[in-house]
């Protein structure tokens, strides 16, 4: 294959995965917390050819001796944007939304055996029975435990309401008294570049050990904070519909000219080999 269709073939591998970021942003525009995607093309993707061997061609370079030559662009990063959404009152008591921007809600998930903790932005919480039905556990709408302060939210059965405070406590009323019985963890992202999204709205942290960063500087506890959530509302998608609709525009477009050029190419190579024949 030549250089210059092997190069348009590299760019529209990566402009398909581009494709499907922006799709995947799109599919969860009225998802509940969701934080879209962002994918950044880095610089070209070079072969370096060392064709000039003279030993006088390294004298005063500064640069590798050689012929370097594109092969196509590549994603460079891929980025999760969490600026806030919209906040959509709803008026449903376990319905929970986070006033602040990084801040995240934790979920116990169960990995092959193994209790991981997993990152949320989606305050949707309900009541599941547990224990023979005398208490009931705060969970996701996957099921999924709701991690508070002491570990998953487990309340005792036979209340009459209960409602979620600007700080994450959890007030239940119970023979028309009022009673604190347990407190949301809320985690702030201090690099939430480095949080990595794994599908069902939620994050999770990477191997540590490969990022040379403690777990600590990446997530810290924020304890009571009066300003922190809203209660009986959800935030909304972050996802801007008419950027992403101009980013696919683009992107198919840039797809287009590169299968534009493999084709060329092959004509060109087919004219060649009439030449010769």
């Amino acid at each position: 294959m030549s250089q210059i269709m092997n190069q348009a073939a590299v760019t529209m591998n990566q402009l398909q995965q581009k494709l499907d970021i922006i799709g995947n942003n799109m599919a969860n525009s009225q998802t509940t917390g969701y934080k879209s995607r962002q994918a950044e093309f880095s610089s070209l993707l070079f072969n370096q050819i060392n064709n000039l061997s003279a030993a006088a061609n390294a004298e005063g370079r500064l640069t590798p001796d050689g012929i370097r030559i594109g092969s196509g662009a590549r994603i460079g990063t891929v980025s999760n944007n969490l600026a806030l959404g919209s906040i959509l009152e709803t008026g449903r008591a376990l319905d929970a939304a986070l006033k602040r921007e990084n801040y995240l809600f934790e979920i116990q998930m169960d990995q092959n055996g193994q209790n991981e903790t997993y990152y949320t932005r989606d305050g949707s919480f309900f009541l599941s029975p547990v224990n023979n039905n005398q208490a009931v556990m705060l969970t996701t709408g996957d099921g999924h435990p709701v991690i508070g302060q002491d570990g998953p939210i487990v309340l005792a059965e036979g209340f009459d309401s209960i409602a979620i405070r600007e700080n994450g406590q959890i007030v239940v009323t119970r023979g028309g008294q009022n009673a604190v019985e347990a407190q949301l963890a809320v985690v702030e992202a201090v690099r939430p570049s480095v949080l990595e999204a794994v599908g069902e709205n939620m994050f999770r942290l990477p191997d540590l050990d490969n990022l040379g960063f403690e777990m600590d500087e990446i997530i810290v506890e924020t304890g009571a904070n009066e300003d922190m959530i809203q209660g009986g509302a959800l935030e909304q998608s972050n996802v801007d519909l008419s950027k992403q609709i101009t980013d696919l525009m683009t992107t198919q477009r840039s797809y287009q000219f590169n299968a534009r050029t493999i084709s060329m190419g092959d004509q060109m190579m087919g004219l060649v080999n009439q030449l010769r024949s």
